[in-house]
């Protein structure tokens, strides 16, 4: 049982990773989820209205197995194979979060600060929600799709626009984590 609620490691998952990319590569399909949010806005008719939006969405329909697999998913991960346990980070980490107002880092995977209903519905959280949301989905639609899709599907196809993107990816994680993350919550 140990083994199921410690995180797997890379020689387990890259493999499974890869034979889904390859069966996927082998049946001419692509994995992302930015595709599935086209897809289900396809199906209650945002078609109508916006041109992006206008396609067979059933040639789509096996990429929603992605979204039932990853709520099914992560309930299973969440209640049945989680270990209630701290998060080892490194002391550092735990000095500037603390600074920055995180009274419990590394206790919780989901801080209070963040992901509690108080935060969320404060104005601050309403405003990183809708901004963030506004940002993510430009940048999706910008990019061509989203990080799962460029850097899963993309990388493992070498198609240079994902490579690309993957560096933005984390160059805009890199600005976010040491410049405006402070600023927010500093």
């Amino acid at each position: 049982m140990q083994f199921i609620l410690d995180p797997w490691p890379w020689y387990v998952c890259g493999p499974l990773i890869a034979i889904i990319m390859f069966t996927l590569i082998y049946f001419g399909k692509t994995f992302g989820m930015s595709s599935n949010l086209r897809t289900l806005c396809t199906i209650v008719g945002a078609g109508n209205k916006v041109k992006l939006f206008d396609f067979d969405w059933k040639t789509q329909r096996w990429n929603l197995t992605v979204v039932v697999g990853a709520i099914i998913g992560g309930f299973i991960a969440h209640f049945y194979l989680s270990s209630p346990t701290n998060i080892d980070l490194n002391p550092e980490t735990i000095k500037t979060l603390s600074a920055l107002g995180f009274e419990n880092a590394g206790q919780s995977l989901l801080p209070p600060e963040l992901y509690s209903w108080k935060a969320v519905l404060s104005f601050k959280g309403m405003a990183i929600l809708i901004i963030g949301g506004l940002l993510v989905g430009f940048g999706t639609r910008y990019a061509g799709g989203c990080t799962s899709g460029h850097a899963i599907t993309g990388l493992s196809s070498l198609q240079l626009p994902s490579l690309i993107a993957v560096i933005g990816f984390f160059l805009g994680g890199l600005i976010m984590t040491h410049l405006l993350f402070p600023l927010i919550f500093g």
